[in-house]
This record gives structure tokens, sequence and C-alpha cells, in this order.
């Protein structure tokens, strides 16, 4: 019998899930009941104000999304809300796989490397707390207000982020393997790739859920700044003709998107680490 058929047996015979699978079940349900709560207080909030523009009840919001999924806004050269979601999510994979790459080179050169730590490392502490928010007047000067100015944005704000959290994760890797693989003639290279980086994916992996988070927030602000399609561009555009259903479609379709990219991400840590599997 497999690792894999124990579990099963165990419940075939006792009739009793795995504690793992409860637990699963029991996050389901909780965050189903959190968003039911959350949409009764706004539909409360909502008809004590009666006011849409204010604020929208939860139906219009609902019939609002439904509608702009397939009617362009505004209706003269607009898009739908899924070719604006296509636009920004286009724009975030982009950055964010180019950030991620770097940070991940550079994160492992400063792991790795002595003078490239010296030399990136005040670089990296200056960039950190710079809001990529204030680089879009530059990168619009430099790019215009094309795709690359986009990426660029996330690019920036993606790289440090990704850079740190793996230079903290091949930083805690533990002594003993390093020294375990030495001394069975691993070469510092092949060190670097087979057990430190290895070691440190869960690390890697987390940085790189809350950089997504960053991303978006970039993405979204610079197209409300200089853009003609995305949803940021068709939250402005909303917010410019008071359709406040229409804003709160927005907001929704960016918090489904985020939560997606940050399941795959999840996805890909529990695949990486059996750790978290629980």
């Amino acid at each position: 019998m497999t690792a894999t058929e124990v579990p099963q047996a165990v419940s075939a015979v006792t009739g009793v899930r795995p504690p793992r699978r409860r637990r699963s079940w029991r996050r389901v349900w909780m965050g189903v009941l959190a968003l039911a709560l959350t949409g009764v207080v706004w539909q409360i909030a909502a008809v004590l104000i009666g006011d849409s523009v204010t604020l929208p009840t939860v139906p219009e919001t609902a019939r609002t999304f439904v509608k702009y999924l397939s009617t362009p806004y505004p209706e003269v050269q607009g898009k739908t809300l899924v070719e604006d979601a296509l636009i920004s999510t286009g724009r975030i994979l982009a950055g964010f796989v180019l950030g991620t790459v770097a940070g991940l080179l550079l994160g492992a050169s400063m792991a790795g490397v002595r003078l490239v730590r010296e030399l990136a490392d005040p670089l990296i502490g200056v960039m950190r707390p710079l809001p990529p928010i204030a680089f879009i007047p530059l990168l619009v000067v430099w790019f215009g207000i094309g795709e690359v100015s986009k990426v660029a944005l996330i690019f920036f704000g993606v790289l440090p982020v990704v850079t740190i959290a793996t230079l903290g994760a091949l930083d805690a890797v533990p002594a003993e393997l390093l020294h375990a693989s030495r001394s069975l003639g691993a070469s510092p290279v092949y060190t670097m790739l087979h057990v430190r980086l290895r070691a440190a994916v869960p690390g890697v992996i987390t940085g790189m859920r809350i950089a997504m988070g960053g991303a978006w927030t970039s993405i979204i602000a610079a197209e409300m700044i200089a853009a003609t399609g995305g949803v940021g561009f068709l939250i402005l555009q909303a917010g410019n003709y008071l359709q406040t259903p229409l804003i709160f479609s927005g907001i929704a379709e960016i918090a489904v998107l985020g939560f997606a990219f940050d399941g795959l991400l999840r996805l890909l840590l529990r695949l990486a680490d059996p750790t978290v599997r629980r």
C-alpha cells in the first residue's frame, strides 16, 4: 500500500475524513461566510443611504457587472470588462515575469558573490521604500503612454521585493545543508542551484505573492493616469460620469483577478513545499 492510499484506507474503514481535508473545507466555508456577511452589511448600508451614486445596492452592482462583461464602456471606442481585464492582466504578467526573473538572478548573485552583494545592497535599499507610482511621470516621459512604460513600472516594483525575498530565503538555508553538499563534492554553483535555491523556494514564492499585490496597485494607478485601456482606465472613466455601480464592478474585477493570481501562487507553494499542505 502506498503512502497516498493509507489515508483513503483509513477513511474507508472509519468513515472519517483526514483532518487536513476537514480543515480545507472549513476554510472554504468560512471564506464564503465572510463574503456573505460583507454583502449583507453592504446591502443594509446601501438601503439606509438610499443614493446609488454614493453607494449602490448589491443587486444593482451585480447587474452592472454582468451587463458590461459584454457591453463596451464608454459606448464609443470603449471596451468591455473582459477586454479591460485582459489588457491589465497582460501588463501584469509581462512586468511580473521579467521582475521575478531579474529578482531571482540578482538575489542569488548577492547571496553567492560578496562583491555583488556589497554593490547591489545599497541600491536595493534605496529602491525598496520608493513607491513605484512615483516613477509614472518619468516613465511616461521616457517611454510614452504605451505598453513599455506600464511593463517597466511593474518591473521596477517587483524587482526589489523578489530580490530581498530571494536573498533572505537563501541566507536562511541551514549551513548544515551547504556543508553536506560541499563535503559530497558539489561545486559552489551546483550547491546554489540544487541545494540553496531549492530550499529557498517557499520564501521566494512568498515574496512573489507580496510583489503580485503591489503590481496590481501600481498598474491600476498607471492606467488611471496614462492609458487608454485597462481596468484602472475603466474605473476612472466611470468615476468621471458618476457611474458608481461600474466603479464597484471594476473593483470587484480587480479583486477576482488578484485572488486568482494569489491562488495560483499558493498552489505553486503547496507543490514546492510539502510542509504547507495542511
